[in-house]
């Protein structure tokens, strides 16, 4: 069966990420062709990236950078939770994909992002990281409004055609997850 990680990438206190994934994960259940599991990073114990040997060499030091691994491999896709900070992702979710390097390749990536613009610049720049990392970026995306979908900010509650968008999010997301565990074997 196909393995999805849904990352809450920011690690904020008072962050509303949890509650868009826990949202993602209640959609995402109800689909037959792949497990989805929320990894939050806040959970993840990650400090600024300490390794002393660049990731591309595999070589892990750090018991947390080790555990991260093996988290990470254990996906064949990810749905990345984000929202934009200064026209940027969180610092915390780059560094989670700086930690580790083989462990992303080869796999598929999907995003859903919130705030003001709903994080579209973030995702640009997220993107541009998984290109690096071999992760194919689906095209189909989430952009969540504070407007829309936060009415009484920080409660969420999305409009009722997010639930649209995020399918074809997790079609695309399923396809080429499964197609690049091919090149994986």
């Amino acid at each position: 069966m196909t393995k999805i990680a849904i990352i809450v990438g920011s690690t904020r206190p008072g962050r509303i990420g949890r509650p868009v994934a826990e949202w993602v994960h209640r959609v995402a259940a109800k689909r037959t062709e792949a497990e989805y599991e929320i990894v939050d990073l806040a959970e993840q114990g990650l400090p600024l990236y300490d390794e002393q040997i660049p990731a591309a060499v595999g070589q892990y030091a750090g018991e947390h950078t080790k555990r991260w691994a093996g988290i990470v491999a254990g996906y064949d896709g990810f749905l990345v939770i984000t929202p934009e900070y200064n026209h940027a992702p969180p610092a915390a979710l780059k560094n989670a994909f700086d930690f580790v390097h083989a462990e992303w390749a080869n796999k598929a990536v999907g995003f859903v992002g919130y705030g003001a613009v709903g994080a579209a610049r973030a995702v640009e720049q997220l993107r541009l990281v998984a290109t690096e990392l071999s992760v194919a970026s689906v095209a189909a995306q989430v952009t969540l409004l504070i407007p829309g979908d936060f009415p009484n900010y920080p409660e969420f509650a999305p409009q009722e055609f997010r639930e649209a968008e995020l399918e074809r999010v997790l079609n695309q997301l399923e396809s080429w997850s499964k197609a690049l565990a091919t090149v994986r074997q």
